[in-house]
């Protein structure tokens, strides 16, 4: 397990390289710049910020630079939060993004997982139709229509929730922005979770249960632990999908975590914070993926780290 931990990480730096490199080249391509404004600045000024943050560099030189500062763990400066850096704006972002992240993904888990379970067990019935509806309504509906949705609805006509903002992470604020974040998974997990279910109900084993005449129930959680499989191996993705759709959401409700930092550093051409963001959340994908794989193996004991045996 540990050489494939450690094999993984290996195989991950050339993925990490490559996203920082087309991050980097991507930024400097696009036009305008860090220090460009309504009000253009005086040549001269201009010419020595550049100096100041080595701008003034050939591009490779500057990427070289930029990789030597990343090795000693300096993100660098923010070009456009002047009075901060790259690591304390992450700092202070990265701990809302994860928490937000991460109660979208257990709410997604346990409500989309239940009706699964819910909608497997009830077949023929109208229970699996209604599923089937609320997960293609989820699967449609992508996050920038549902938040304003929400915050019409919940916020502005109800007044029931703040329509944004973080206060401190207070559990009236996290309702919606985690409500928006997780409803497409728990479409996507509801569906899987019934169609693992009713694949595992069907084979052979399940029916020798049967004709020993087990309880429903017992039958029922003996399968489940083949059924959960292809959710625990789309956990992975769903996790990269919050991570990305949290730029919208965050920016949508207000919340000062990474997804904001990135739009304000892309659109200020703050090369620094963009670089950072995307090389964290590339890092946590990586992270998330190699967790899945390790889950799974747990879970089914027939599948080997690294290959998986049919």
């Amino acid at each position: 397990m540990l050489r494939h931990i450690a094999l993984r990480i290996a195989a991950a730096a050339p993925t990490l390289f490559v996203v920082l490199a087309l991050a980097f080249l991507v930024m400097r391509v696009a036009p305008g710049g860090p220090f460009d404004a309504e009000r253009a600045l005086d040549p001269e000024i201009a010419a020595n910020l550049r100096k100041i943050y080595r701008l003034d560099l050939p591009l490779g030189d500057q990427f070289r630079a930029y990789l030597t500062s990343l090795l000693h763990g300096d993100l660098g400066p923010s070009l456009h939060w002047r009075d901060f850096s790259v690591n304390e704006l992450l700092a202070i972002a990265l701990p809302v993004s994860m928490r937000l992240g991460a109660s979208a993904l257990v709410l997604a888990l346990v409500v989309g997982s239940g009706l699964g379970l819910v909608a497997a067990a009830s077949r023929g019935g109208v229970l699996p139709r209604i599923v089937d509806a609320v997960s293609m309504t989820g699967l449609v509906l992508p996050s920038f229509v549902i938040a304003p949705l929400f915050q019409l609805l919940f916020g502005l006509t109800l007044g029931w929730l703040p329509v944004g903002g973080w206060n401190d992470g207070a559990l009236a604020n996290q309702i919606l922005p985690v409500l928006t974040l997780a409803l497409p998974q728990i479409a996507i997990i509801a569906q899987l979770t019934q169609a693992g279910m009713r694949e595992t109900l069907t084979m052979p084993h399940i029916r020798t249960l049967h004709a020993f005449g087990l309880p429903s129930r017992h039958i029922q959680a003996h399968a489940l632990r083949a059924a959960v499989l292809p959710v625990v191996s789309y956990l992975g993705l769903a996790a990269a999908n919050i991570l990305t759709g949290s730029v919208v959401v965050e920016t949508i409700f207000g919340i000062p975590g990474m997804g904001r930092y990135f739009v304000d550093g892309a659109l200020g051409r703050d090369y620094t914070l963009v670089m950072g963001t995307v090389l964290v959340v590339a890092a946590l994908v990586v992270v998330f993926d190699l967790l899945v794989d390790l889950l799974y193996s747990w879970l089914d004991p027939r599948v080997r780290l690294g290959t998986r045996e049919g």
